[in-house]
């Protein structure tokens, strides 16, 4: 996939949005270690390296994709281009969230509503009062509506909650929309009649775009740098009719965790630190882990890392944070955005 995530934040199907898939990564075959007969890993690292047994804990750390290997999927505003012409103060007042957004406080988000179970317009409309987001001139969308597009997911409904708070708050007659994967609420983005704002993902809405505007052989314009990958969409929006806000700081993508206690042990905040410290490491994640570049493979030839094991469980989900809290895997493959992140 370049890239992307999983079909939970991204809409199953789409190269970024199937996501996850994209994300992940191959070498080996499920539940067996990746090294050649010379007792090298395909990461050039020894075999012979220590050996670091997984510590069980119930809080998780996800450690930090120091060399990229993931490609950028920071939450930005999307708009329909005709609605963002026809009002121009629109987008300014999408950007006033994502300056006050980052993946800590995604987390905390998520974590309101996954595991605290509170419902998705009280959490926007909270955090939007403590954030202070409340626009100065409330008249500025007085006798505009607008519709927001959610996707079929928890952090796509906040998300789109908090934006039509902010825009009721400056006057508009804002309302959301649950409009399920992307194959079904791009196609209404673009034309503006049913919905005209949807809170999306850099890296997985440009690789979708791309595949759709240049043939599922295109080449990837999505990638690890931050500005070339919004370059890259915004050329492409413009093909299908798309306008974008500022991306914020909050990722939603692949990402990597360990239990705290396993970095504490070993003084872990990167992944290249986990290469440096750790061989023969158990990893866990879906089974297109072992196929995809941006996983095992991806680890291996990225960072060097050498694994003994592969667990086929899920992408993200509950049995692979499970796994790691019980200590049956050192590293699993998790959503950077996971509620179940929070340290509190």
């Amino acid at each position: 996939m370049i890239p992307t995530r999983t079909a939970r934040a991204r809409t199953p199907g789409l190269a970024l949005a199937a996501g996850a898939l994209l994300l992940l990564g191959a070498c080996g075959s499920p539940g067996s270690a990746s090294s050649n007969a010379s007792g090298t890993s395909s990461g050039g690292a020894s075999a012979a390296q220590a050996s670091c047994d997984p510590v069980p804990g119930n809080q998780l750390v996800v450690l930090q994709d120091d060399k990229h290997l993931q490609t950028v999927d920071n939450v930005i505003p999307a708009v329909n281009a005709k609605t963002a012409s026809d009002d121009p103060g629109l987008i300014p007042l999408l950007d006033s969230v994502s300056a006050a957004l980052d993946t800590d406080t995604l987390i905390a988000l998520n974590k309101s509503v996954d595991v605290d179970r509170k419902s998705s317009p009280d959490v926007a409309a909270e955090w939007v009062s403590s954030a202070g987001l409340a626009p100065a001139d409330t008249t500025a969308g007085k006798g505009k509506k607008v519709s927001i597009g959610a996707a079929d997911f928890s952090e796509s409904a906040t998300l789109g909650n908090i934006y039509a708070t902010v825009l009721k708050a400056a006057g508009y007659d804002a309302s959301v929309v649950t409009i399920g994967n992307r194959e079904a609420y791009l196609p209404a983005l673009e034309a503006g009649t049913q919905i005209q704002v949807v809170p999306e993902y850099v890296g997985t809405l440009a690789e979708f775009i791309n595949k759709d505007v240049n043939g599922a052989n295109a080449a990837a314009v999505a990638s690890g740098d931050l500005d070339k990958t919004v370059a890259a969409l915004t050329s492409l929006g413009d093909q299908v009719g798309l306008k974008f806000g500022t991306p914020s700081k909050a990722q939603d993508q692949n990402a990597f965790a360990v239990t705290k206690a396993f970095a504490d042990a070993h003084h872990l905040t990167t992944l290249s630190d986990l290469a440096g410290a750790c061989g023969g490491l158990v990893l866990g994640a879906g089974a297109e882990c072992t196929e995809r570049p941006f996983c095992q493979p991806g680890l291996e030839q990225t960072y060097g890392l050498t694994f003994s094991q592969f667990k086929s469980l899920d992408a993200g989900g509950p049995l692979t944070k499970a796994a790691l809290q019980q200590g049956e895997i050192t590293l699993g493959l998790v959503f950077s955005s996971d509620g179940s992140l929070a340290t509190s």
